[in-house]
């Protein structure tokens, strides 16, 4: 008889911890939290083959309420560090999460580059257009004008645009969902880690307490036009650019090799290739040098 035991099928509950969320009645992150949940029971992803990895804010939160590995990192530095656990322990599902403040503005010199390296982990971006922990003051998605206890006579900064960054940066996933839908955004965010590469989803994440866009964005949001072409970047770009931020869907998809690919053909390549030699300095002159070319004379005194 067979002493190998049946796989254990497992559910969204199964991925929830005895912590409960501390976030306001409300806040778009409880939906966001929900369709991680989901995702994670439909790709069956083990509990201890999995690694959250946050900054700070009240999207960073996200890895105590979710059963895996968890690291609770300092504001902004969410990407590095989990490239590190990725390179380090590539057979690891690697998810980044966090907020648009962690990710577009002290954690903003990460993005462009994790994104150009291609790692085979998901970003989650939780986007409130707020400082929503600090008690609401404008972030790098706040809309032009809003008024805030930062900006009391209007914000007159541009908003960063997400997905049109993470276009031109080089990710190779790159899709906007809505908390207020888990259901198709469960099926998002599955599709997000299933994807070989560097995943972004831009998740439109409603704060009900200091900037409460919730019913404006259940108005607006709407899927991005039926014949858009996930493959064309230079149209994805154009729909990111010209939209009005509440289009849901898949921007923009490719295949390219990933940074694990890069480090594991340089491994191979280091291995078979000559011990490192002492450099001869004489091949680095050119044939055509005479051999007193570099001799230092006397300079004579002229008559």
């Amino acid at each position: 008889m067979s002493t190998t035991a049946a796989p254990v099928s497992l559910t969204a509950k199964d991925y929830k911890t005895d912590l409960h969320p501390i976030w306001c009645p409300g806040c778009g992150d409880f939906g966001v939290l929900n369709a991680i949940h989901r995702a994670l029971a439909a790709l069956q992803v083990l509990p201890e083959e999995l690694v959250l990895v946050s900054g700070i804010g009240c999207s960073s939160r996200a890895p105590h309420f979710v059963n895996a590995y968890g690291f609770h990192t300092v504001h902004g530095r969410a990407l590095p560090i989990a490239t590190g656990v990725k390179q380090a322990r590539p057979e690891l599902e690697v998810i980044a999460i966090g907020g648009d403040g962690d990710f577009f503005a002290i954690g903003m010199g990460h993005l462009p580059h994790a994104a150009r390296r291609n790692p085979d982990i998901t970003c989650i971006i939780m986007d409130n257009e707020i400082y929503g922990l600090t008690k609401g003051q404008a972030s790098p998605t706040s809309s032009l004008r809003l008024v805030t206890g930062s900006t009391p006579y209007e914000l007159v900064d541009q908003p960063v645009n997400p997905i049109a960054l993470s276009i031109v940066s080089g990710a190779t996933f790159v899709a906007r969902g809505y908390s207020g839908k888990p259901k198709e955004l469960a099926d998002l965010i599955q599709l997000g880690i299933e994807h070989k590469g560097f995943s972004v989803l831009q998740i439109i994440s409603p704060c009900v307490t200091f900037h409460n866009i919730f019913e404006a964005t259940k108005a607006g949001v709407r899927p991005l036009p039926e014949g858009h072409d996930p493959s064309d970047k230079a149209g994805a770009i154009k729909a990111a650019i010209e939209g009005n931020g509440m289009e849901v869907g898949i921007f923009y998809r490719e295949q390219r090799p990933t940074l694990e690919d890069g480090i594991a053909s340089q491994k191979l390549r280091a291995q078979g290739a000559p011990p490192a030699r002492r450099s001869d300095m004489s091949a680095l002159v050119p044939s055509v040098v005479r051999d007193d070319a570099f001799v230092v004379k006397p300079r004579m005194p002229s008559k």
